[in-house]
């Protein structure tokens, strides 16, 4: 599996995000760069349970969708004499 890799745009997002939640909740003010650590830290340690939890979801949501597109094919079935 390849690494999850953020844009340096989302890097920053992220690091503000972390130092916001310091501030607010931890009444603690966090520098930018240690910021940056625990984001990647959580990226390289925890993230894979996020996107794994992300594909489960994705698969649910497909598996869903197909039995109602199954449904849907059954509905269009005419009426014969045979049975099935």
């Amino acid at each position: 599996m390849k690494p999850i890799t953020f844009s340096r745009e989302e890097t920053k997002a992220m690091v503000g995000e972390i130092q916001e939640y310091f501030r607010d909740e931890l009444d603690q003010d966090i520098g930018s760069l240690p910021a940056e650590m625990l984001m990647r830290f959580f990226s390289e340690k925890m993230g894979a349970y996020f996107y794994n939890r992300g594909l489960y979801d994705a698969q649910d949501l497909i598996g869903k969708r197909m039995d109602s597109l199954r449904d849907d094919v059954f509905q269009l079935e005419q009426p014969t004499r045979h049975l099935r």
